[in-house]
């Protein structure tokens, strides 16, 4: 087939498919910068393996330079190590193999270590333990779906008493439903006591640290062992570009460190010649994934990603403020950093009704295309999700997305 020809169908393709426009607020999801998208151009035609140092030095480097940057912009520790990997979900899974390895023995009874979460966490934490072998508990949220930290403490004694072995908790930094962040600070301080490893889901929120007036909800996530980040979420990267950071080098060697075959052992005496991904990962062939966010770090500067961060912040209580003060639309959670979670109301409709109605409203929403609502169901009721994660999204896209749900909700009256 000729490259134009092919170029057409290609023109053809993308242009039925999902795209991230200012008023899609649909998922966790980002718009690729142009920084971001040069970049990932950069690393293809490269096509470095970065599986060692030995078989892409300078990736390797790159890599942990923007690893330890990136503990710098979410203030987990400036000196951080870990891994860039897929996505949160990858990042996750890799958490809790580095945290059973940190607190169990190799030859430990899986089925009896527990790792604790709330109902709110993202289900790749669930699906790691599943992955994995432990099992996980749900502990109570208080009223603000935060985990009750009180409700943890009794979840590890009633467990511990029953003979089971608690062994890490899973606290989130922004969860994906509604943006809650649970209280970091009480709950490291519960993981310290009683020895427990304390991952942090941040996938989605722990880059709203890098806004100075949002920094302070974060307090207690430098005390945690490692955290999940996606700057596909809410940096800007093209996907896929996931980190897990560690506070601890060697942890994941321990969990990851087990010998390679033959042909790719490393016989560097220098430390940082031997050093190789397979052995703090569960990869072995890797992308280039640290060359965009070198550039987009260098080029954008951690002040102006803030105040993007920031700017998604403000407009999520826009959005809030305007449903707040509209007679036909009703606030059901938010703001929280920047999801806000709401429904379209009918006069004299019953619970049952306005949910069936408000699922009709998204259905036709994400026919239609104009713009990208997501869904939530709160306390038995049917919400519309907006999520804003891009950079080039306005005012003027907020109010022309209640705009487009009143149009839309009219023709189900």
């Amino acid at each position: 087939m000729p490259a134009s020809e092919l170029l057409d169908d290609c023109s053809a393709l993308l242009e039925r498919s999902r795209r991230t426009s200012p008023a899609f607020f649909g998922y966790v999801l980002s718009p690729a910068s142009p920084v971001g998208i040069a970049a990932d151009l950069l690393a293809s035609a490269a096509n470095q393996n970065v599986t060692a140092w030995r078989s892409s030095p300078a990736a390797t480097e790159i890599e942990r330079l923007v690893l330890r940057w990136l503990g710098e912009l979410t203030g987990f520790a400036p000196d951080a190590a870990g891994v860039l990997v897929s996505g949160g979900s990858h990042a996750n899974l890799t958490a809790l193999l580095v945290a059973l390895h940190a607190k169990a023995p190799a030859d430990a009874d899986r089925r009896r270590r527990t790792v604790y979460l709330t109902s709110e966490a993202h289900f790749s934490s669930a699906k790691a333990a599943g992955i994995v072998g432990v099992t996980a508990r749900t502990v109570a949220a208080d009223a603000d779906r935060r985990m009750d930290p009180d409700g943890l403490r009794a979840a590890l004694a009633a467990d511990r008493a029953v003979g089971l072995e608690p062994f890490c908790v899973v606290a989130s930094a922004g969860t994906t439903g509604t943006g809650v962040i649970d209280p970091l600070d009480e709950i490291a301080r519960i993981a310290a006591e009683q020895e427990l490893h304390l991952h942090v889901d941040g996938a989605y929120g722990a880059l709203a640290a890098a806004d100075p007036a949002s920094a302070c909800r974060f307090a207690g996530i430098e005390r945690a062992d490692s955290l999940a980040l996606d700057a596909h979420k809410w940096l800007a990267a093209p996907i896929d570009c996931g980190a897990l950071l560690l506070r601890d080098p060697a942890a994941a060697a321990r969990a990851f460190g087990s010998g390679a075959g033959d042909y790719v052992r490393v016989m560097a005496e220098d430390e940082r010649e031997a050093f190789a991904w397979w052995g703090h990962g569960i990869e072995l062939s890797r992308r280039f994934r640290s060359l965009k966010l070198w550039m987009m770090l260098r080029y954008y500067g951690a002040r102006r990603i803030g105040a993007a961060i920031a700017q998604d912040i403000a407009l999520a209580a826009e959005l809030a403020d305007l449903v707040h003060k509209s007679d036909d639309f009703e606030l059901l959670s938010g703001p929280h950093l920047s999801i806000c979670c709401f429904r379209h109301l009918v006069p004299g409709a019953t619970n049952a009704e306005l949910n069936a109605h408000n699922e009709r409203v998204l259905t036709a929403l994400q026919r239609d295309g104009r713009v990208y609502l997501s869904n939530l169901t709160l306390d038995g009721r049917f919400a519309l999700r907006a999520c804003i994660t891009n950079f080039r999204t306005t005012r003027a896209d907020i109010e022309r997305t209640l705009a487009v749900v009143r149009e839309l909700a009219q023709t189900d009256v």
